[in-house]
């Protein structure tokens, strides 16, 4: 099975900087994992960042990036048809294929395969769950979903909530073939002070380049302010400030903290991640070095040491304090 590595992490930790510095090292290139990057016209909310690509040395080719119209509904199963593609072609080219990006829901599925319980979207179910509070979706969710499903589901967003319950509704099954077998997965590591500050300074500069114009050039081609929303975070509450139900200031307090909560909700699946056997090699504040050595060991197929960092064993004090381990 041939090689591939795996450049994952929290929001705001630089992860692509550092997939992209590798694949230069190592003749890479980029398979991106990121639920939002699919959409064309979504750039600065979604940290596309295509000039990293192309600046600071050699180009780095990437896939899975503005490969779907934003009003368009691109499940999981799309996605992996093109990562499959995507990896063939790169293995195919003996180029190393890096994978890079967060959404927990891709990258569980190219490790694991995936069972997907609810098949295609249902457009009819979805239209008809429009209709229900916040409060009325958590008890349909409650009521139909099996346990593990409603454990996993973010109670506090409407298209997760009405994803939820079609997926409890519509259950069938789909032989699971993960796409990657021989992987490494690096992650850069920053304590949670940092991550919190990287995250405000990184919203200031995507309000100060253009967030909110691109959100209104989105609308005025044709993009509802729904289905904003339903892409989540930078997408939910910009059209808010835009349609003048928040002021400026309390649109990015808001988002910043609803950002932090989603990291925190990050590190909740990285940690289940390690735990179901899958070694995550923290890199400590994104060093390249650390990490070039670690990849160019693995390549080799020199044994590499156990994981100086694990999830399970970050405590994170009052104040935030750097790592901490129980040892």
């Amino acid at each position: 099975m041939p090689q591939s590595l795996i450049v994952t992490g929290p929001t705001a930790t630089g992860k692509t900087r550092l997939a992209i510095a590798l694949a230069r090292r190592f003749g890479g290139e980029i398979v991106s994992a990121d639920s939002r990057q699919v959409f064309r016209g979504l750039d600065i909310g979604t940290g596309k960042d295509l000039g990293d690509y192309s600046t600071g040395g050699e180009p780095v080719p990437y896939h899975l990036i503005d490969v779907a119209d934003p009003t368009e509904d691109f499940h999981l199963f799309r996605y992996l048809e093109l990562a499959k593609a995507a990896l063939g072609d790169i293995v195919a080219r003996q180029r190393l294929p890096i994978v890079a990006g967060g959404t927990p829901l891709y990258l569980k599925a190219l490790l694991e395969g995936y069972s997907q319980e609810g098949g295609a979207p249902d457009h009819a179910l979805r239209t008809s769950l429009e209709a229900h509070s916040l409060d009325e979706l958590r008890e349909i969710l409650q009521r139909e979903a099996p346990p593990e499903l409603y454990a996993r589901t973010d109670l506090t967003q409407r298209r997760r909530l009405i994803r939820g319950i079609e997926l409890a509704r519509n259950s069938r099954c789909i032989e699971r073939v993960p796409l990657l077998q021989n992987t490494l997965i690096l992650a850069p590591w920053y304590d949670r002070a940092t991550v919190r500050q990287r995250i405000a300074e990184r919203l200031d500069a995507r309000i100060a380049n253009g967030l909110l114009d691109e959100m209104r050039a989105l609308h005025e081609a044709g993009m509802s302010w729904e289905r904003m929303e339903w892409l989540g975070l930078e997408y939910r509450f910009c059209p808010k400030y835009l349609q003048g139900e928040l002021t400026l200031k309390e649109m990015r307090d808001t988002l910043w903290q609803h950002i932090c909560q989603f990291c925190k909700r990050q590190d909740g699946w990285f940690r289940k991640l390690e735990r179901d056997g899958h070694p995550i090699y923290w890199i400590l504040n994104g060093d390249l070095e650390r990490a070039t050595a670690l990849v160019q060991d693995w390549l080799q197929g020199k044994p590499l040491p156990a994981p100086e960092i694990r999830m399970d064993d970050i405590h994170y004090g009052p104040l935030h304090s750097p790592l901490t381990t129980s040892h």
